[in-house]
């Protein structure tokens, strides 16, 4: 049976492949070459336009690709560092928020060209923010509360970190300008993040000091309320341009109010750990009730986080101003800020 199903497929293929003359005479039906290649080149025509339209779908949609890659905003702030006993609670703080910027997001503000994060701009420009602040307490932290009376020699480990601390983020291995290699923001930043674990070290083992007094407090606050003056004129620099920017189309607003937010997310972490590290002063002063105070507005500015930054008209209600909103905390906790500063002082 199933020789001859074999037989008649085979007849039923010559009979295709062959024709006959009236007269029995087979003729053999000849292929046109070019019309029997006419499937195959379609199909290469058909596979070459799928492999361009991926490509194209791809380049479209990498900026969306790298954000969901590599964005991240890091403003928790219910987290607390595990410090070494004896330690200073803001050292531990600052350690901890630039190992996780560094070490386990990923720096980006100074990502190449032909990286994923070289394509954001929030998470970027909340970076810089962070380790600007971070960088002016580890100046403070250096010029006055690591010496004794502010008067004895400058702490070794404490030099090195703020040196590192203001390095420019956006230096990737490359000096900007040139084509010289050169140290990249991340081993900056780890080598401050060493030495501020080798001066916590030394001072849980009483190796060195952290002087909290009254005055080293009040200079820390002082220098802190500066820096959030500069940041707040930024905003109002801004809102007052909105003219010139249409506004709601305001390109630059977001890079501003993410540049501020992490500053003021790490200021607040800071600030929130040196009510540890000086709470006898605090007690002593009878200030609590004014700090909590002032690290709840911070708090407020730090965790804003619109899904479009917006410079509208400050009393907008459909299209608020996000910068005005985030200025506003900013001066309440400015205010705080110098009222415990006054009271410090007396």
């Amino acid at each position: 049976m199933q020789i001859a199903q074999n037989i008649r497929r085979m007849l039923s293929s010559v009979s295709r492949t062959f024709r006959f003359t009236p007269s029995g005479e087979p003729v053999v039906e000849m292929v046109d070459e070019t019309t029997a290649e006419k499937p195959a080149r379609k199909r290469r025509s058909k596979r070459f336009w799928l492999i361009v339209a991926s490509i194209g779908f791809v380049v479209l949609l990498w900026p969306g690709i790298a954000f969901l890659l590599v964005h991240k905003i890091n403003d928790d702030t219910a987290l607390t560092a595990n410090g070494v006993d004896g330690g200073a609670a803001s050292v531990s703080i600052t350690i901890f928020l630039m190992q996780r910027e560094v070490n386990q997001t990923g720096w980006t503000p100074n990502a190449p060209w032909f990286m994923p994060a070289a394509l954001l701009n929030n998470m970027p420009n909340f970076q810089i923010g962070v380790v600007k602040s971070l960088g002016r307490f580890a100046f403070e932290l250096e010029d006055q509360v690591g010496r004794e009376r502010g008067s004895s020699a400058a702490d070794a480990d404490l030099e090195i970190a703020r040196a590192r601390l203001q390095y420019d983020p956006t230096v990737w291995l490359v000096k900007p300008g040139t084509l010289w290699p050169t140290a990249s923001a991340e081993d900056q930043y780890r080598e401050a993040i060493t030495a501020l674990k080798r001066y916590n070290a030394r001072l849980a083992k009483g190796e060195a000091t952290f002087d909290a007094r009254a005055d080293n407090l009040m200079a820390v606050l002082n220098r802190i309320a500066l820096d959030i003056g500069g940041m707040s004129a930024e905003l109002d620099a801004q809102i007052d341009n909105r003219h010139k920017t249409f506004g709601l189309l305001d390109m630059k607003a977001d890079k501003i109010f993410y540049r501020v937010k992490g500053g003021t997310y790490a200021y607040f972490m800071l600030l929130q750990a040196l009510q540890t590290d000086f709470s006898d002063v605090i007690k002593e002063r009878n200030t609590a009730r004014l700090y909590d105070e002032m690290l709840l507005e911070l708090r407020r500015a730090a965790v804003m986080q619109p899904l479009v930054v917006n410079n509208g008209t400050p009393s907008g209600q459909a299209f608020p101003n996000h910068l005005a909103n985030q200025g506003f905390h900013l001066l309440r906790a400015r205010t705080k800020m110098r009222e415990i500063t006054d009271v410090l002082q007396k």
